[in-house]
């Protein structure tokens, strides 16, 4: 069997996301200007790719909302440990959510799940998902 999660790169890290929310789309457009260092990837969760790796991690979405981020050797975050971790990787403005790590894990996921839940009526959804620029394609996964 084809091991999809053997394929990416150990130097990069990848960041599953909702494809059709709004919210998601644009914390993705601004990791990837923020990405000076090259390392992050990109895949929705609705893509075949997504879905593909979902299953080989054994992940169950249904318990999961919106957020994976995959970091090759078998690790993977979700929900706020995944923010903290994406945010870590970036100076400055970013560095303040970190703040947030004085709480328990069950407390910074109790108000991520508080978005997540409400994502769709706070921000809007797109139809399907986005599909990146020429520019921005080496960054996605098909």
């Amino acid at each position: 069997m084809y091991n999809l999660i053997n394929t990416i790169p150990k130097n990069k890290k990848l960041i599953l996301f909702d494809g059709v929310c709004n919210l998601c789309n644009d914390s993705v457009l601004h990791i990837v200007r923020e990405d000076k260092k090259d390392i992050f990837l990109f895949t929705a969760l609705q893509s075949k790719t997504g879905k593909n790796i979902i299953n080989e991690l054994g992940i169950n979405i249904n318990k999961i909302d919106s957020i994976i981020l995959y970091i090759p050797g078998g690790n993977y975050f979700i929900k706020s440990e995944a923010v903290f971790k994406i945010a870590n990787e970036f100076k400055g403005a970013w560095k303040i959510i970190q703040i947030f790590r004085i709480f328990p894990v069950f407390l910074n996921d109790f108000f991520y799940d508080l978005i997540a839940r409400n994502r769709y009526r706070w921000f809007g959804k797109k139809e399907k998902c986005m599909i990146p620029t020429k520019k921005l394609n080496s960054k996605f996964l098909p």
